[in-house]
């Protein structure tokens, strides 16, 4: 869930009574939103980290045509469809013994809508502030601090809600985050953190650290906010309204997947009963 003045934006509840809760969102740390505001909806594929980075167009925005190889042109079929979850395999867990303060599906603490009722789009693990946190999956990384949201999987246009950011000074306010594309048509989303030690474009190993335990983004205590979602999936989640509407965000995101779908058992970690659809 996500908290006021955050740019996954959701409201930080009470602190409940078996720890840390969530508070999930973010942006650039400082001074101006990010060009290409416009959330897309499908596979982002990035360059290689030593790749040139895309020229800006007239309009400002990253041309997606210079300084990349389409796939096209390589002979590379792309997918249409996220893999299905039975076949996800590779994933570890984030933090080494954590326990879980709150799981994927309805809650009363969420933030967004499923089926018309208040829902949690990922796990909350917790164990001690400053804890290692490492990547679940192989992967390259998307985004790093607090400028993620055109990565997060947004379903429409963030300008006005980047024009608030600024006229508010709210960058800071937001959590560090860090979002890796794990090469399997799926991005792993973690949040956050009191410190991050990746960069954008660094290839990960599942297990390899990538920062450390925190609470920014007024979490009520430190935590990790761990999600997976596609950015092929079709079906959204919606965003409860006062939310969407203090901050000036899009009504829906990409429907997520609950993480113990793909994270190996773990004892005293109970698993999903059910697949939950779209709102």
């Amino acid at each position: 869930m996500l908290l006021v003045a955050v740019a996954m934006a959701w409201q930080s509840p009470p602190a409940q009574p078996r720890g840390s809760v969530s508070a999930e969102t973010g942006v650039p740390a400082s001074g101006s939103a990010p060009s290409g505001a416009q959330l897309p909806g499908a596979l982002n594929l990035q360059p290689a980290a030593d790749s040139p980075q895309e020229a800006p167009s007239a309009s400002g925005a990253p041309d997606p045509a210079a300084g990349t190889t389409r796939p096209e042109a390589l002979g590379v079929s792309l997918p249409t469809a996220p893999e299905p979850l039975s076949l996800l395999t590779g994933y570890v867990w984030p933090i080494a013994h954590p326990r879980l303060t709150l799981p994927f599906g309805p809650t009363s603490w969420g933030t967004r809508v499923v089926d018309g009722r208040l829902f949690h789009d990922g796990v909350d693990l917790a164990t001690f502030c400053g804890d290692r946190i490492v990547a679940a999956h192989d992967g390259v990384v998307l985004a790093a601090g607090r400028h993620f949201d055109n990565e997060i999987g947004w379903v429409g246009d963030l300008t006005a809600y980047y024009k608030l950011l600024d006229a508010k000074q709210m960058w800071n306010d937001l959590p560090n985050v860090v979002i890796i594309d794990d090469g399997n048509t799926y991005r792993s989303v973690y949040a956050h953190f009191s410190r991050v030690v990746v960069h954008v474009g660094e290839h990960v190993r599942a297990g390899q650290l990538i920062g450390y335990e925190g609470m920014t983004g007024h979490a009520t205590g430190c935590h990790l906010h761990y999600g997976i979602f596609s950015p092929l999936e079709t079906a959204t989640f919606g965003i409860e309204p006062s939310v969407a509407k203090s901050l000036r965000l899009p009504t829906r995101e990409i429907a997520r997947v609950d993480p113990l779908l793909v994270l190996p058992y773990r004892a005293g970690i109970s698993g999903p009963t059910e697949n939950l659809g779209s709102g």
